[in-house]
Parts: structure tokens; sequence; C-alpha cells
């Protein structure tokens, strides 16, 4: 036995050496999956079946292939030249470029990147005469690339696949945007898939042609592709049949981006005689984690079946996972700060500690609970709390209302969203604030006096200053959270994130109403915004020590000694927005990704939960999510008060009957809007009153506590507030 084999355990050696025929390893979390694709690929070369030049090599990301031929240069000795390996768009646009004429299209063409795309969807937007405010072009660029990735052409799209947007005009505006790429000789991301597969499916010599030129196929992250792909690589391998699949049905957990799991499921159908290799001896995890979390996902119907076991005998053993039960959220933050000390203490490296959230604005808690007691830290996937888009936008409105000298502030938000504020316009405002020595917002009210601003312009800007003025007042009269909240809102802020279908647009709405949220923890907004200025400092040495914050999506593929996992709750996780979308599907995908994050810990998995969230300006009681009931118990060590997550089932039961198993555990949210310099009211409101509130509008008072009162809001509802923040009608 060679020496690369005898590395290998006996699953994985059968991996490799299988050779003929279709072949698909489930390869469980942490359990080789990347040695053993590598090395069957250095033994095809090895063993004489083929050349460099046949064998497809397909995998996800540029650094998964450039580790790949590294390592199969390793095991051969030599540097491999020749190789068909890269990302499916890679791959694809190599091949277009040699067929480019069956697309309409010349050797030379473009590819053209996002803001490209969103530039031509405009034009042909416009040219339709479509409103682009109430039809956003991002949303049609979303429209369009969901087709491309189920390989469908203008032409190929049937009523059932069709939508509504553009009220049923998308499929002409696909069709026109297409024309105008080929007739720029450009192609988007998309169409390198999608034009590939279409001449593949088209034009039998081409597909023959690559049957001859590649005698194996290997695929990295099968679970990960979308339907493009799929049919891609199953055309590819109609030839000689010999097609390896690596991937684990149980960590698919993109189909926000077009993933499909029955892709890896329906193999065995798809390709007759296929043999199915396990691999699940896992090198990276403890018995008890690895127990934990087999019992959870097991719990999933639409799946394969593995049960990952520990590979190295010093995992035998270990500490079970720990499941906190806090009172709120607050107290989590603190739990996470306080463990991550004690573990440094008794010399833990940071760099081995991950805390892995559900969603992007969880990570503002944790971040501000690690630079409050000095621990430095590091965001893996995206940006920092207060360095995101949405966040730097909405600070600079407050800054703009807050101080109306705030030329950079001022400038950033103008247009934004679009006011109709361009290039001639700003001039125009430069000018004028340097000739009279004033502020843009100054200059610029100055301007519409003296009609220098006309048509569109003068009205929307018009609106922005008047607004500017009306938000400082209610910040002086009502406070800071609700003059902020009121802002993101008549401004048409939060309006535009609504209207933009783009995969980010749900996570920066949640962002910015956890941004409101944050504001009620200070007195002033100037406090707020000396805090962020101060956060913003925090030194980002990506090269030093720090514990790693990032979401369940991005910790995919790495691994730390501890992993945090907060916010088990209903509503939170499973993610309740993706239960509504999705149903069952999607509760099965919120499994899978509490796996992978289960998964991630090498040696220590601490789940916690809060029997009450503060989730953006409200207190919003909550109770366990039901993936801590699935933690078999045996493996499981519960801390903090049990009691809670059990008044908490009893409190909410009649609203999640057993036999609704979807249905939200919904609970009444407690509105809030904390202003501490507000007095209390000193005569009390009786039930049946009539209220105002500067938020909601009128109600009418259906119960009082204390100083709370429930509220039956003509618009907004029914919502508990504090009487202070009420006048009666």
């Amino acid at each position: 036995m060679t020496d690369y084999l005898a590395r290998l355990n006996s699953e994985q050696r059968d991996a490799v050496q299988t050779l003929d025929g279709p072949l698909l390893v489930l390869a469980g979390a942490g359990t080789g999956k990347t040695r053993v694709l590598t090395t069957r690929f250095a033994h095809i070369l090895l063993s004489g079946r083929a050349s460099p030049g046949q064998v497809l090599a397909v995998t996800f990301t540029n650094k998964a292939a450039r580790e790949m031929r590294e390592r199969v240069s390793a095991i051969l000795g030599r540097p491999v030249e020749g190789l068909w390996l890269g990302t499916f768009h890679a791959l694809c646009a190599r091949m277009l470029r040699r067929h480019a004429g069956l697309a309409g299209l010349s050797a030379n063409f473009t590819i053209l990147d996002s803001d490209d795309q969103l530039r031509l969807l405009r034009q042909i937007m416009d040219a339709e005469r479509l409103d682009t405010k109430r039809w956003a072009p991002p949303a049609l660029m979303a429209v369009i690339q969901r087709w491309k990735d189920r390989g469908l052409t203008p032409g190929r799209i049937t009523a059932s696949d069709d939508t509504d947007f553009a009220a049923g005009r998308a499929r002409v505006l696909y069709a026109a945007y297409q024309e105008r790429l080929r007739a720029l000789n450009a192609a988007d991301f998309g169409d390198l898939l999608l034009h590939m597969t279409d001449i593949l499916r088209s034009h039998n010599d081409v597909l023959a042609q690559y049957h001859r030129m590649f005698r194996y196929v290997l695929v990295d992250e099968y679970q990960d592709t979308n339907l493009v792909q799929y049919l891609w690589l199953r055309l590819l391998a109609q030839g000689h049949r010999n097609i390896c699949c690596v991937g684990d049905d149980d960590q698919s957990i993109y189909s926000w981006r077009g993933a499909e799991v029955e892709n890896i499921l329906r193999f065995e159908k798809d390709f007759e005689g296929a043999k199915i290799i396990r691999l699940e001896a896992n090198y990276r995890s403890t018995a008890p984690i690895l127990a934990a979390a087999s019992g959870l996902i097991a719990h999933n119907e639409s799946r394969l079946g593995k049960t990952l076991r520990p590979g190295r005998d010093d995992a035998q053993t270990g500490e079970a996972v720990t499941v906190v039960g806090l009172w709120d959220s607050d107290e989590e933050a603190r739990m996470v700060g306080e463990r991550v000390e004690a573990l440094r203490r008794d010399g833990h490296p940071l760099g081995e500690m991950a805390i892995l959230v559900r969603a992007g604005f969880q990570t503002r808690a944790f971040e501000e609970r690690l630079i409050l007691i000095g621990v430095p830290y590091r965001v893996i996937g995206g940006l920092r709390f207060y360095e995101r888009q949405e966040i730097r936008d909405a600070v600079a409105y407050m800054r703009a209302t807050l101080q109306p000298a705030d030329d950079l502030a001022f400038e950033r938000i103008v247009n934004v969203p679009r006011r109709g504020v361009g290039e001639a316009a700003l001039r125009a405002l430069h000018e004028t604030a340097r000739a009279e020595g004033l502020p843009l917002a100054a200059a610029a009210q100055n301007l519409i006096d003296a009609g220098g601003l006309r048509g569109r312009v003068k009205e929307s800007m018009g609106e922005l200053l008047r607004g500017f003025a009306r938000w400082r007042e209610m910040a002086d009269r009502d406070g800071h959270v609700v003059a902020t909240a009121t802002m993101l809102d008549e401004s048409g802020y939060m309006e535009m994130w609504k209207q933009d279908k783009s995969p980010e647009a749900p996570g920066r709405l949640d962002n910015l109403k956890e941004l409101v949220r944050a504001l009620s923890e200070f007195e002033t907004l100037a406090g707020f915004l000396d805090h962020v200025s101060l956060v913003m400092e925090n030194d980002e040495d990506a090269a030093g020590d720090r514990v790693s914050l990032m979401t369940l999506h991005a910790a995919k593929g790495l691994e730390f000694d501890t992993v945090f996992l907060p916010g088990w709750e209903e509503g939170v996780f499973p993610n309740q927005r993706a239960l509504d979308e999705g149903g069952v599907k999607s509760l099965e995908e919120e499994r899978r990704l509490a796996y992978v994050g289960l998964t991630r810990a090498r040696r220590r998995a601490i789940v916690s939960h809060a029997a009450n969230r503060r989730i953006y300006a409200n207190w919003q009681t909550s109770i366990p999510s039901r993936f801590i009931d699935e933690l078999p118990s045996e493996h499981v060590t519960q801390e903090g008060s049990a009691a809670l997550a059990r008044d908490a089932r009893i409190a909410t039961a009649t609203s999640f009957p057993s036999q609704f198993p979807l249905v939200a555990r919904r609970v009444r949210t407690v509105e809030v809007w904390e202003q501490p310099v507000r007095p209390a009211r000193s005569e009390a409101i009786p039930v049946g009153a009539r209220v105002f509130h500067q938020k909601f509008g009128y109600g009418t008072v259906r119960a009082a506590e204390d100083d709370r009162l429930d509220i039956a809001f003509d618009k907004a509802g029914e919502k508990r507030v504090l009487d202070r923040f009420v006048e009666r009608a």
C-alpha cells in the first residue's frame, strides 16, 4: 500500500479507490472530505486512469481550488499542470470562451459585475417607462438570477415559473436584458453557467467533445449546488459516468442563495447503480458533542442518514454540551463575556473561541460586551456592526439631525434613499455653501428660498430639511429612541430596504431595528453617538489573538476548541421568517444550521437561551428553541434557571398547539420606548380612555398595570407602553 493510502481510514480508502461508476461520498462534519477528494484526484493520476487534463474537478471557492491543487501536487511530488480545476463559474467561463459563438457572443466577451448589471437593468426599465421606485432594479436582478440559477432562459419560463414583478412584465424585461447583453458582447455571472448548460443541451457535438475529454468528474460540496449547476454536471457525467460527488446533506444551509438539498438526496436516482460511501469517523469533536449533534439532526426526515463517531482515541470522552438558561439577553451577553475571560485566565487562546449567532443583528450585544471588558475580537464573514452600510447611513441621519452643521453626514444621506439629487444639485449646494460660508443644510435652504432648486429636487430637499427640524423637536419632546425610529420611517430609509428584494435586505432591516434597540441604553442621542465613535476605535488587528464572532452560515468549514451558541429561542432560532416562508423544508434547514453550529466545536459547546429578549426596542418573552428539546438529555448539562424555561412553556402553551409544529410560538410584545429623563405621570389613565401616542397614533386603553398600559391602537394593533408616553385624546 502506498504512503498516501496508508494515511486513510478504511472508509476514506474505499472512497479513494472506488474509481468506476458514479459515487456519492457522504462526508460528515470533520470526517476528512478534503483529504478524500484530493487523494482520490492524485490516485486517479498516479494509477494512470487519466491525465491531468482528463479530470474535471469542481469547487465552490477559489480558496478550495488552490488548496486542492497544492495537496494534489504534494502527493505527486511535483506541480501539476493542465488541470481543469476551479469553481463552477471559472470553469464555465473557460468553456464558454471556446463556444461563445453558439451563445451569440464573441470569445472576448466581458463579464459584468453586479454594479454594471444594475446599471443596465435600470436603463432597460427606464426604456420601458417603469417606475424604478416602485419596482426596484435590485429586485429585478434577484428575480433574473433566480431564473438563471434554475437554468431558465426567457424562452423556458412557464406560467408556474413566472412572477408578478412589474405587473407580470419580468419575463419581457429578462428577454430585453439578455438581448442587450449580447449587443454589448457581455455576460453576467449567471450567464456563464446558463449559456454553457444551454449549449450542452442543444449541441450534441459539443457535449460529445467534453465526454471524450473528461474521464472523471470530481465535485466538492455537492449539497450546495443549485439547479443549473446540477444540470451542467449531469450533462457532463453522461459519458463515462465516473462522477464522484462529495458532500453532506446534513450541512445544506444555503437555500437562500439557490442551493437545492434535493440534488444530493436524489443522486442514486439520477445515476443508476451509484455507490454511496459514508464517512462517519469525525476527527474534530468529542463524543458528547457528536452524540448531541447526531441526536438533533436525526429529527430531520429529508436526509440519507449517517451517525458520526469519534475518530480519535482522546475524543472518546469530554464535556457534555452545556445548555444555559438566563433571565434576559443582557445577562446572556454578560455570561458569554465572563466565560471567555475565565477560559482566557486558564490559558485558553482567544483565537480558539467563537460566538456563533443565527442573525447578524445579534452580534452587536456581544461586540459591545467584549469591548467593555477589554477582550479583542474579530467579525468573520462580515463587517462589525457599526461598520455596516445601513448602520453608517442611520448614524449619519442621527448626526445630521443632532448637528445641522455636520456636512459629511448630510452629504452621505442627502440622496439616500434617492431624492433626485444629482451631481449638478450637489455642485450647486457646495458652491453656495462655500460662497456664503454656510453648512450644506443651510445652503440647501437658501437655494430653495432663492429658487436655485426646482422640481423634484426642490420638493424632496425641502421635505428632508423639514424632517430634520421635526425630528430634532421630537427628540426633545418624546425622546431620542422614538425620534430615531420615526426618522428612519419618515425619511423613507426603512421603506427603501423593505422594497429591496436582495437576500441581504431582511438582515439590513434587522440591523436597523437592533440599532433602535441599542439607543434605549443611552440617555441622549449625543451620548450614543459618542459611544459609536469610541466603539469604532476598537483595533482590528486580524493577526492578534482574538475571539471570533460570526453568523452560523459564515462558520461552515471552520472549527474552534470552544463554541458559544447564544439565542436558541423560538423565533430567533429557528428563525421565524424562515418558518413563515418555507414551512417544514425551512425548519429542516434551520435544524441543519444548528447541527453545523454544534459540530464547529472540538472540545466545548455552550448553548444559551434567555427567558426575556429585547429585540430592537421591545422586550419579548421568549421560550427555548425546540432544538434544545431535541438534544439527547444524556449528552447535555443544564445550567441556569430551568424553571424559567418551564414557566415560559406553560405561559405560551396555548399559542403553540402540538398539532401545528410550525406555527410560531408567538408571545405578547411589550413596547417600551425607554427614555429615562421623561418624568412619570402624576395621574393614572383609566381603562377605556382614548389616548394618543407619537408613533402609534390613537388608541383605547384596554388594561392597566402600574405604569404600563395595554392599548388597542387604531392602526398599530395591541401594544403595551409606559403611560408617560401617551396623552389623553
